[in-house]
């Protein structure tokens, strides 16, 4: 009897958890379908940069609809929506959506009551990765529902500060910039330090006596990195220059936690050469790559240069920094000189790890049209269009074999080479105006084995209906929503149906999982 040469049985229909509810119409009047609340939190917050205009809705209204959301179903559902701003903050990438989200969690809970479920001071704690997020914790709950912080919010902003604070980070986050200082989330906490962390108790200190009394604060003296900032700061100006760029500067300033942001303040001075070459070895990555114009203008020497592609390059940087993929498509588009070229394509291609490598023929639609050109937010010019475009182009690279196609009123192929540039592939995608997403993929559906349109779902009442019926229903459609509105141009949740979302490549995870017949789970449940 033959136990290996069989045919397989075709695998199971496979579902998503982003599931329609019903219809409705998209803010251009065209034929949409509603989701469920969990679905619509789940897209919304994945692509939401808090208090950020977008082109159909104002910042506000977005906000209020997702503080609702997210007030209503910390109450009904606690455990998903504590699983959600967890991950939110973590593999989704999205910090200040995640830090409003948990506020809004103890809220909700707290005037209904609710006692189920994970404790507010959990999650208040999940969501604070970065030592300047407790103030901004306190910040927004004080403008947001008043001066009366209760006590599960104040147990977890003092189990985060007591993880998150320490000396290098009181010199990089604690500045007279801040509305809540380090100090003033002491207090207002009561924090106590950490039995096993010796010197934090020095060190809380120290941060108060900085916020009240500057004048006359001691730094410990066990803490080298600000005994050595304190005599740095205490260097006279005519001194400081040669100080940090003559023989030892650079580790001068890393041993003195002085940041690249502090740097020209302190020598009250330029930038110049030497001055970035000093503190270039302290920098992060991300810091690197948004300072390349700036070490071009400064005159940055070669051999310098070098060390700070290699460490642009780095994968394992890349991974530390956690950055939207598209960032690095701003640092290319900015950066002057051609040698920054080739280290962030590498980065680029570094952050889109997640990207699988599709068997057979795939339909890819990138969506081109107005609504995906407004910027991501109110301190960049990056939009959704060209986060799109970085997507839908690695997936054809990368693909078997892949049409890959621009749309919106209009549509048209988009040529490359396997083995070319992602940044080279992206110079070739323009502006096609409306949203016709139904004759797209009427046009240049072909018996692909899968169709995937990169979107924000919004097409006009003059052009067609649902897109995905264009294509058999035995063919697998992913909608990968970049922009969370909450009509949809399709359904999903049922067989070869699928909504995704989000600004990072971990929503291609599902895709593998769903062809090989698995149904995809919520990405913090496995």
């Amino acid at each position: 009897m033959a136990r290996f040469n069989t045919r397989a049985p075709r695998p199971a229909r496979a579902v998503s958890p982003v599931t329609t509810a019903g219809r409705t119409r998209t803010h251009l009047g065209g034929k949409g379908h509603l989701r469920d609340e969990r679905s619509e939190l789940f897209l919304l917050a994945v692509a939401n940069f808090v208090s950020q205009q977008t082109f159909h809705e104002s910042g506000g209204a977005r906000d209020n609809r997702f503080t609702a959301l997210v007030r209503k179903l910390a109450v009904e559902d606690a455990a998903w929506t504590a699983g959600l701003l967890g991950w939110l903050r973590g593999d989704g990438q999205m910090r200040t959506a995640s830090l409003v989200g948990a506020a809004e969690y103890v809220k909700a809970r707290l005037d209904a009551g609710a006692t189920d479920g994970p404790a507010n001071r959990q999650v208040v704690d999940s969501v604070l990765r970065r030592a300047d997020e407790p103030g901004e914790m306190l910040a927004y709950w004080t403008s947001a529902h008043g001066r009366n912080v209760p006590k599960p919010v104040k147990r977890g902003i003092a189990d985060a500060v007591r993880r998150l604070y320490t000396g290098r980070n009181l010199l990089k986050y604690d500045t007279a910039s801040k509305g809540y200082r380090f100090g003033d989330v002491l207090n207002l906490v009561h924090a106590a330090p950490h039995p096993d962390k010796p010197g934090q108790g020095d060190l809380f200190r120290y941060a108060l006596d900085r916020r009240h009394h500057p004048d006359t604060a001691t730094p410990p003296a066990a803490d080298r990195t600000l005994v050595a900032h304190r005599a740095l700061m205490a260097v006279p100006v005519a001194e400081r220059r040669a100080l940090v760029t003559g023989p030892g500067g650079a580790e001068r300033l890393a041993e003195a936690g002085m940041t690249w942001e502090a740097l020209a303040g302190w020598l009250q001075g330029p930038m110049d050469a030497a001055a970035w070459e000093a503190v270039i070895p302290s920098m992060g990555a991300m810091a690197l790559v948004r300072n390349l114009r700036n070490f071009d203008e400064a005159g940055v020497r070669d051999e310098v240069a070098q060390q700070v592609a290699a460490r642009i390059a780095d994968p394992q940087e890349v991974a530390r920094s956690r950055q939207f993929p598209f960032r690095y498509l701003a640092a290319y588009q900015h950066a002057p000189s051609l040698r920054w070229a080739y280290p962030l394509e590498q980065a680029l291609g570094h952050s889109l790890a997640n990207v699988p490598s599709l068997p057979g023929r795939t339909l890819i639609l990138v969506d081109r049209s107005g609504s995906m050109w407004s910027p991501l937010s109110d301190r960049s010019q990056l939009n959704r269009a060209d986060a799109a475009a970085i997507f839908g182009t690695a997936v054809a690279l990368r693909a078997a074999h892949a049409d890959l196609v621009e749309f919106g009123t209009t549509s048209a192929p988009v040529p490359y080479r396997r083995g070319e540039s992602v940044l080279k592939v992206l110079e070739r995608f323009g502006d096609l105006g409306g949203t016709d997403t139904t004759e797209a993929v009427r046009r240049h559906y072909r018996g692909q084995d899968r169709v995937l349109i990169v979107t924000d779902e919004q097409a006009s009442f003059h052009y067609g209906g649902d897109p995905t019926e264009q294509v058999p229903a035995d063919v697998p459609v992913y909608t990968w929503n970049l922009a969370g509105y909450r009509p949809g141009h399709g359904p999903s949740g049922s067989a070869n149906r699928h909504t995704f979302g989000g600004l990072t490549d971990a929503a291609f995870r599902m895709v593998p999982l769903l062809e090989c017949g698995r149904d995809a789970r919520w990405p913090w449940e496995g």
